[in-house]
């Protein structure tokens, strides 16, 4: 695999990362602090609750990236998967639907989630409530507080254990005291309209108030879809939703505080639609055209690679954003909740918090699924409802005149899951077949087979599960000696979950039909079993439970219990060598659960449809410091993050393959820094040198599961060895109410792995014919196929703040280069085998541009 490490590294220095500091005050904040407004002169204390204490980020023995307002605005952030543009060791990408497969990975760490029964590696909290799937928390980000990114495996603060690390929302709380508010309206390419907007109302002075927010956004696609001709006739990754959310934020005399929040959001943007960069042989041979389907097979976009080292063909073919389909997809998302956070003072040092939550998740999504313009197969409904209850209950104070700051906790959550997929066979099925045989049984072999056509073979295939989770947690820090602190957290966690796959509908004639006529000729001719097993009954529509399923490989349907529990702690030694400088050690212990494999394809062949529960043992040390009389903020960290039993999806071509990987790595350092060298100038430097992969021996005594095997020595998914950021702010006054502001940022990445698919490393042949190892690496098909070249992006805003930032117009453009980029690759489905398999490719989003004005009263 292609290392561009080392020039990378050398510009590590002038690379950084363009973050606007957490405007706050230099006095002790509340445990639920308000943030003051950035008009504020000490801008170098940054106050985040990471540790659920308000603390200045500086002070905390732990790797956080906190994000500002102000810093989401500068960067055009409108929802959690673009905070990479303010976090470099976050990654996320999305696949083909808008609810499920979405992945969010902290330093190179994710887990892949095309299966409703997987969740995340990197947790999501919304004030303070644990979101169970990262698609429902795709909602517009609009009036925070901040955003912060805790990097590392966490469980003995939140609510819910994490492995990879977690991302901490809070929003802005209802101001007890001033009426006040804000709105923006913007207009961009793609005709892109906006608008977002929030006002607060004190119902009872200093006692009761109300916090209204709602946003709006629609946007045309930056897809283009054709049909199989290559005209166009529609777009795809679309926006068009809206948000709103209602606050009642309380206080009483006594001290007791609080809020509820209430939100609803809709979404029917649609998502997602791939790229074709790698043609199958079986195209560019002819197998199409020899039965009818045309010559490119259905894909009416323009031509792609022919070969598998065509490698940059694949940046052209991405650039021209055409996909083929024979519809666009269709998404209908509700999403609701409602959430209670009360704090009750326990004498004069300690304080009682509970949070509480229900959050009801629907949607309805259809999609093209072989991705071409052919009518193969599709995705005709899938209906999911998820169903999450969670409640936290947590003591937490001081003692021994406050030299102990301590957490005892409890969490509890309950998430119901129902999914229905509706699939269905198109009219080119049988014709594909037909390609895929190279038309050696003519255009119709199935019905020549077995006498039934496949076209409108419909079935239903329901996944439900009922999951539990329990804690008990406490975290505590004891100063032992002055500036010296030592930390102790533990969590013990118990898991029940229950869920299966069921068949309720099903009309499936040409798998039953296939299997009798291979049974009538006894197998005469081995080669056709596989193909006429796997396409006459393929897995996503044939019918479960057949007598044949004891012996061939197809669907069960099953019903299992998981059951699980853990232990997981953290210890951290912090000293504060001065009031600029703080050093940390620290190592966990981490736990993200296992579960059942919710997939037609998961107990074929009485294979076990549960997963193993992903461990991993996380040793960090870092250095926080500010010096410069502050005008300079640099902090250090380095990590090293071994896992077991790491939890891995992959599409083959035909199924989702879920299993458990015995070893996988995580290493590296991490650069945060921010320079003032002037009141008008901001520069901020941030990096990540990432070794996220693999390691040889990754199959452990799992090394005769070709899978699992074919993995080792590589990098993981989405993870770069570096990603480095370089960005400032110039605020320049014009008179004494107008200001003139200019920021802008590059985000660079190196070479990634965009798949999940396990590579089989070259033979020896292959590598006497290249020279070297690496040269056979660097030239093999499916590892070019699968890289990233990297990259780099780079956003611009400008504008003019009136009335003293009352009002302002600023312009921004967002990946200014147009770059092409893409965030997962795949096999094409149905679309050939191994090498001779198509490729496809979820893309980034492309260059966006336009203009925004805001006001606030």
């Amino acid at each position: 695999m292609t290392r561009k490490l080392a020039a990378y590294a050398a510009g590590l220095l002038a690379c950084s990362s363009f973050t606007v500091p957490v405007f706050a005050q230099d006095a002790e904040a509340p445990e639920m602090p308000e943030m003051p407004d950035a008009s504020q002169t000490d801008n170098s204390v940054i106050i985040v609750t990471a540790t659920r204490r308000a603390q200045d980020v500086q002070d905390i023995p732990l790797a956080v990236t906190a994000v500002s307002p102000q810093q989401l605005d500068n960067q055009g952030v409108d929802n959690i998967q673009e905070v990479v543009a303010v976090a470099p060791s976050f990654t996320a990408s999305n696949a083909q639907v808008a609810s499920g497969s979405v992945v969010l990975r902290i330093r190179g760490i994710g887990t892949t989630s095309n299966n409703i029964g997987f969740e995340s590696a990197v947790g999501i909290f919304i004030d303070g409530t644990y979101q169970s799937r990262p698609g429902v928390a795709l909602t517009e980000l609009v009036d925070l507080e901040r955003v912060e990114v805790l990097r590392g495996p966490q469980g003995t603060t939140f609510g819910r254990n994490t492995s990879a690390g977690a991302l901490n929302i809070t929003t802005r709380r209802p101001d007890l005291d001033e009426v006040g508010g804000f709105v923006n309206a913007g207009y961009g390419n793609f005709d892109e309209i906006s608008l977002q907007g929030a006002v607060n109302v004190p119902i009872v002075e200093n006692a009761l108030a109300l916090r209204v927010t709602g946003a709006f956004r629609q946007r045309d696609g930056f897809i283009t879809l054709v049909d199989e001709t290559g005209t166009p006739f529609d777009d795809s990754n679309d926006a068009d939703q809206w948000l709103v959310r209602a606050q009642l934020g309380f206080e009483t005399e006594g001290g007791v505080r609080g809020r509820i929040i209430g939100d609803y959001s809709k979404s029917t943007s649609s998502c997602c639609s791939p790229i074709e960069l790698y043609q199958s042989p079986l195209v560019t041979g002819g197998a199409y055209a020899a039965v009818g389907l045309g010559a490119n097979g259905g894909n009416g976009q323009p031509a792609v690679a022919t070969t598998p080292f065509e490698a940059g063909v694949f940046r052209e073919a991405l650039n021209d954003r055409v996909a083929s389909a024979n519809f666009a997809p269709i998404v209908d998302i509700d999403n609701w909740g409602l959430t209670g956070e009360v704090e009750f003072p326990v004498g004069d040092s300690a304080d009682l918090i509970f949070i509480g939550s229900y959050r009801k998740f629907e949607s309805n999504e259809t999609y093209d699924s072989d991705f071409t313009a052919l009518d193969i197969f599709n995705v005709d409904l899938i209906d999911l409802e998820l169903e999450t209850i969670t409640a936290e209950l947590r003591l937490q104070g001081e003692a021994f005149g406050g030299r102990l700051d301590y957490i005892i906790g409890g969490f509890y959550s309950d998430e119901q899951i129902d999914q229905s997929v509706d699939f269905g066979i198109g009219t080119d099925f049988e014709g594909n077949f037909a390609a895929l045989l190279q038309g050696a049984l003519g255009p119709d072999p199935l019905q020549l087979f077995t006498g039934v056509d496949p076209a409108g073979t419909t079935n239903t295939n329901r996944f439900q599960q009922s999951a539990q989770s329990y804690s008990v947690f406490t975290h505590n820090t004891l100063e032992i000696a002055r500036g010296l602190e030592f930390t102790v957290g533990a969590r013990y966690s118990w898991e029940d979950k229950e869920g299966g796959f069921t068949q309720t509908a099903v009309n499936n004639q040409v798998c039953p039909a296939t299997l009798a006529a291979l049974d009538a000729i006894g197998g005469a001719d081995p080669a056709l079993v596989p193909p006429f097993i796997g396409i006459g009954c393929f897995g996503f529509t044939a019918p479960a439970d057949l007598p044949q399923a004891a012996a061939l490989p197809l669907p069960r349907t099953f019903q299992e219990n998981f059951n699980d529990e853990a232990l997981i702690y953290t210890i951290r030694l912090g000293y504060e060598v001065s009031p600029e400088v703080n050093l940390y050690g620290s190592f966990t212990s981490g736990y993200k659960a296992g579960g059942i494999n919710l997939d037609t394809t998961a107990a074929v062949g009485g294979a076990d449809p549960t997963f193993l529960s992903e461990e991993v043992d996380a040793f960090e040390v870092g250095l926080k410091s500010r010096f410069l009389d502050n005008a300079v903020t640099f902090n250090l960290a380095a990590f090293y993050e071994e896992f077991q039993n790491f939890q891995v999806l992959e599409f083959t071509g035909t199924a989702f393959e879920t299993f458990n990987v015995p070893l996988a790595e995580s290493k590296g350092v991490e650069i945060e820094s921010v320079i003032r060298p002037h009141p008008e100038l901001t520069f901020n430097a941030a990096a990540t040198v990432l070794d996220a992969s693999y390691p040889e021996d990754c199959a452990g005594d799992q090394a005769d599961v070709a899978i699992v095997a074919s993995l080792c020595g590589f990098d993981l998914t989405n993870a770069p060895q570096v990603i480095a950021i370089f960005g400032g702010l110039w605020e320049k006054p014009i008179d004494a109410s107008t200001e003139f502001f200019l920021s802008g940022q590059i985000r660079i990445e190196s070479d990634q792995r965009t798949s999940t698919q396990g590579i089989v490393p070259p033979d020896a042949a292959a590598i006497a014919a290249a020279g070297s190892l690496e040269a056979a690496i660097d030239a093999a098909p499916l590892i070019i196929a699968d890289v990233q070249d990297g990259n780099e992006f780079i956003n611009l805003r400008a504008g003019l703040r009136f009335n003293d930032g009352a009002y302002s117009i600023e312009g921004f453009v967002n990946n200014l280069t147009d770059n092409v980029a893409r965030g997962v690759t795949f096999n094409t489905t149905l679309r050939g085998s191994g090498a001779a398999n198509s490729r496809s490719a979820f893309p980034l989003q492309p260059r966006t541009y336009g203009v925004v004005l805001r006001a606030r009263f």
